[in-house]
């Protein structure tokens, strides 16, 4: 079953005893949100038999975390006339909330950035240079037969991969060290030393190896 956005859910439980007693919810509010499918006709009845409007809204605000991802969106809509300075309250918390996330996602992001730099032993200058001809020769020493599987994680094609075979069919150090060439040259100013981080990560090749090749 689909459910509502966890940050919505956080917005209307943050703001239920603010809407408790701003809202009345019988003319327009239930009707349309019954009409746009969000409430059933038993919920509707549920709502309504409430004796206080104050009930009323409250067990509103019990049901619409349960219908789903539209809820709150069509929640917002049902006030837009009405109750238009609540339905700016509520998105007004609601982009709080995405900032709130957001600015953690982007702090996370430049803590995990700073410990890759750390367990590799580059700066992050290094790890955004375009790694040469010279540092990829270096690199294929130590990579051993690995390096296949992280020039194909590069993006490198198979049918690219056996042509450079084709043409070193005697040099394993030159089989990889084309296929290296091939990548940097089709991704470009992407051809990152980070990048190539990854694919050696996921090749579980220890970020150390790095540190004697791009020094």
């Amino acid at each position: 079953m689909k459910i509502m956005d966890p940050k919505h859910r956080d917005v209307l439980r943050k703001s239920r005893l603010y809407l408790s007693s701003e809202i009345l919810v019988d003319d327009t509010i239930v009707p349309y949100l019954y009409q746009e499918g969000v409430l059933t006709e038993s919920q509707v009845e549920e709502i309504q038999s409430q004796v206080t409007n104050r009930k009323k809204n409250l067990k509103l605000l019990d049901i619409l975390p349960t219908r789903g991802p539209r809820a709150f969106g069509a929640f917002l809509r049902s006030l837009e006339e009405e109750f238009s300075w609540v339905k700016e309250k509520l998105e007004q918390d609601a982009r709080g909330l995405e900032d709130k996330d957001a600015a953690a996602a982007a702090e996370a992001g430049e803590d995990e950035e700073h410990a890759l730099a750390r367990e590799c032993g580059l700066s992050q200058l290094a790890l955004e240079k375009v790694p040469t001809d010279q540092e990829l020769n270096r690199l294929v020493h130590r990579l051993g037969p690995d390096w296949e599987w992280i020039v194909v994680d590069l993006g490198v094609p198979v049918w690219e991969v056996q042509r450079c075979r084709a043409e070193y069919p005697l040099s394993p150090h030159g089989q990889a060290l084309a296929s290296l060439v091939r990548w940097r040259q089709r991704s470009g100013r992407r051809a990152t030393v980070r990048r190539l981080l990854r694919s050696l990560q996921a090749a579980d090749v220890h970020p150390s190896v790095l540190e004697d090749v791009f020094h």
